[in-house]
């Protein structure tokens, strides 16, 4: 996905994926000439061809998500980047280390404990003569869905004055309170990266959902069950707004909260137009469902692997795995595609353009 929103512009040379699931949907929609299923941790720099402008990597997010156990790098899911870094500093120790490297996460990254996991990542990157930044961007700017994920971008070369300077729009709270907890060797090296906000997106949820003749409904005594699960407030803030007499269209997740010290199973809805931030099993969250109350009738069903990628920015003629969990846990796994394709176009492409001809001028 991150090389759907790369774009044309940009070829593939290397792709690695150890779940044989996401390998596979792969190779469907791109070939397999340059993809290595596999951990890792088995790959050496031998592997690796040529040298790459880009490195990209986003890897298991559990380790830093509020829905996993917070173990940060040491996890045994979250070390698959320290996995990757070897390679890089294989790559850097026969003069092929990538010009710039991109590292996406989940937003815990910034705060993993206290700080210390992504102070090291920042290490890593300035051991082998990178700076670096980050931004946090929420797919909710360009999509109907709620993703926020944290992106690194380090390069080794020369920095246009137009690309960086104060922060900005997407140097969230998070953000500059990771970047004040650095220690100076490593500020030092920190860049405020310019990106500029999006234009205004107009799509919500309702817009990409298959035709309700399409998809298949729950019975009535589930979406009673769903409604139960509500609480108070939930429930009112739905009766609220069928009282428009309008087709209302909720995302919602099942949810485990602590009330009068009682764990409570709950549904949570979202009623401002957008999805619920796509998850898998793994992840700690079940699959998401969607609530259509239309003349007074209330029915519910659960989102679609389809209704999932489009979420995600995938095309139509993205091809999916054959059953809806698997479709599923592919795209929530992902990284939203217009998102790629903003630092894309904003951050990468003129950073690697300019940075070469500042490079040939000096």
């Amino acid at each position: 996905m991150a090389r759907a929103g790369l774009g044309p512009g940009w070829r593939c040379l290397f792709a690695n994926d150890f779940d044989p699931a996401k390998a596979r949907t792969y190779r469907a929609n791109w070939g397999e000439d340059d993809l290595r299923e596999g951990d890792v941790w088995r790959l050496a720099s031998a592997d690796l061809p040529g040298r790459a402008d880009l490195a990209w990597a986003s890897s298991p997010c559990q380790d830093f998500s509020l829905a996993g156990a917070r173990a940060g790098l040491g996890g045994g899911r979250s070390s698959a980047f320290l996995g990757f870094w070897r390679l890089i500093e294989a790559l850097d120790g026969e003069g092929r280390a990538p010009r710039a490297v991109v590292l996406e996460n989940v937003g815990g990254l910034l705060s993993s404990n206290n700080g210390a996991d992504f102070a090291a990542v920042c290490a890593h990157f300035a051991a082998r003569g990178y700076r670096f930044g980050a931004v946090e961007v929420d797919a909710a700017a360009l999509l109907p869905q709620s993703r926020p994920r944290v992106f690194i971008v380090a390069t080794r070369g020369p920095v246009s004055p137009d690309l960086a300077g104060q922060p900005g729009v997407f140097h969230t709270t998070a953000v500059r309170q990771a970047q004040a907890r650095l220690p100076a060797e490593l500020k030092d090296r920190w860049l405020w990266w310019r990106l500029a906000a999006p234009p205004m997106r107009n799509t919500q949820l309702a817009d990409l959902l298959e035709p309700d003749s399409a998809v298949t409904w729950r019975g009535e005594d589930q979406t009673r069950a769903l409604l139960d699960q509500m609480n108070a407030i939930h429930r009112a803030r739905l009766d609220a707004a069928m009282a428009g007499g309008e087709r209302v269209v909720a995302a919602a997740y099942r949810r485990i909260r602590r009330e009068d010290g009682v764990r409570v199973q709950r549904a949570e809805l979202r009623l401002d137009g957008l999805a619920g931030c796509l998850r898998t099993p793994g992840g700690g969250s079940s699959r998401q469902f969607l609530l259509i109350a239309e003349k007074g009738r209330i029915r519910s069903r659960l989102l679609t692997a389809r209704e999932g990628a489009r979420l995600m920015g995938l095309p139509d003629h993205y091809r999916l795995p054959g059953s809806q969990s698997a479709g599923l846990k592919v795209v929530g796994d992902g990284v939203a595609v217009p998102v790629v394709r903003l630092l894309g176009e904003q951050l990468l492409e003129p950073l690697l353009t300019a940075g070469a001809a500042i490079a040939a001028a000096e």
